[in-house]
């Protein structure tokens, strides 16, 4: 069985009949800027123009929501040089968002622990936040220091707190239930999630909402990655069968 997308003539994906969540696993950028002979910081600008294009083109066709992974609670490990880089570029990318907004009407929201960074930062997360609530349309999610464990074992002390205090019952818990305890609350499940640069992992995101979601494995690297990819991805989608555990 090939888990790869071979370079083929463009598909046909029908924009009339989108799947309502695609999430994505932006990775490469390392890998893109060092068969370039630039630094990983190099890397990491190219991918963050990739995404602006994306989410624009992602709104352009309908597209009710996206979520990206911009930085797990693992990158931490990364050199300090390159995790700075990455605050930088989502820094600036915040800023000039807020900018846009009223132009965009792009929704923005957050996925994960936000307390660990800078004042500044955060202050730019809320931001987008409050202004994206005036807003209808896409809605874009950047899973920033979020990793699908983590976010797991959160929502199950959250809940432990609310049963000890009365505000649950232990012994009436659904699925339902729980998720209104994730990142994600009131966000529906991904139906498509993407991976580009060959590796074929979930590391670590949306574990809970990937349960039935569709995946599309490409070798492009992130930087590398277009709308017709997109397109590729989508028509992929659209040629499955999804049977959510049925017959």
């Amino acid at each position: 069985m090939a888990f790869f997308q071979k370079r083929a003539p463009l598909p046909k994906a029908d924009l009339q009949h989108l799947p309502r969540h695609i999430a994505i696993i932006m990775d490469g950028n390392g890998r893109w800027a060092k068969k370039r002979g630039l630094p990983r910081t190099a890397g990491h600008a190219a991918g963050a123009e990739t995404f602006r294009a994306i989410a624009t083109y992602c709104k352009e066709i309908g597209l009710e929501y996206l979520t990206v992974y911009a930085f797990s609670t693992e990158n931490w490990k990364r050199p300090a040089e390159e995790v700075s880089a990455i605050m930088g570029l989502l820094k600036k990318y915040l800023l000039e968002a807020i900018g846009q907004m009223e132009h965009d009407r792009v929704k923005m929201n957050f996925f994960g622990d936000l307390s660990v960074l800078s004042p500044e930062l955060r202050q730019l997360c809320q931001r987008t936040q409050e202004i994206s609530t005036h807003y209808d349309g896409c809605q874009v999610n950047i899973c920033l220091n979020y990793g699908g464990r983590d976010e797991l074992l959160r929502a199950a002390m959250a809940y432990a707190r609310d049963c000890v205090e009365g505000r649950a019952d232990p012994n009436h818990l659904t699925q339902d239930q729980f998720g209104t305890y994730l990142y994600s609350k009131g966000v529906p499940d991904p139906d498509l999630v993407i991976r580009p640069s060959g590796e074929l992992r979930l590391s670590n995101f949306l574990l809970w909402q990937s349960a039935y979601a569709e995946f599309y494995f490409t070798d492009v690297l992130w930087p590398d990655f277009s709308k017709e990819e997109l397109h590729r991805a989508i028509a992929a989608y659209q040629r499955r069968s999804r049977r959510f555990g049925g017959v």
